[in-house]
């Protein structure tokens, strides 16, 4: 009988905690969950090309300025990563940012410290201008003068 009543306590702590371990899993809250951990949300190129389509967007290179001067996407303002912190009265707080760099590693930092600095609605462009010009998107080419 002690045995019986160990053996249905036992099962229902392991239902209980199969429930409760899976407690809001599958929920739309996850993807929530990721970018509030990150401060930021990553982007594809054709995401990035629709929200500077939209006018709505503040665009930030974080390249050097040489790599800025050989091309660059149209309206972007430059800023390199290195010197952002202290630019960062530059970058407005009042609109969306969206960051981009060469192939999108310096973009992830320059996002971070945005993001660090109380920035709230920042998008890092994943893959850089690389991925950009790779999907035919037009962009500004400097002169070689």
């Amino acid at each position: 009988m002690v045995s019986e009543k160990i053996l249905l306590v036992l099962a229902i702590l392991v239902v209980s905690c199969f429930i409760l371990g899976c407690a809001g899993y599958g929920t739309s809250n996850t993807t929530d969950v990721t970018d509030d951990v990150d401060g930021y949300t990553d982007v594809s190129v054709r995401e990035a090309k629709d929200m500077i389509d939209s006018g709505d967007v503040f665009l930030l290179d974080v390249r050097s300025v040489s790599e800025f001067e050989a091309e660059h996407i149209e309206g972007a303002v430059n800023i390199n990563v290195n010197e952002l912190s202290s630019r960062l009265s530059e970058v407005p707080r009042n609109e969306t940012i969206l960051v981009y760099c060469r192939s999108g590693s310096r973009s992830v930092t320059a996002s971070n410290i945005l993001v660090d600095a109380g920035y709230t609605d920042v998008y890092n462009m994943v893959g850089g201008i690389n991925k950009w010009k790779a999907e035919g998107y037009p962009y500004v080419s400097g002169s070689s003068s």
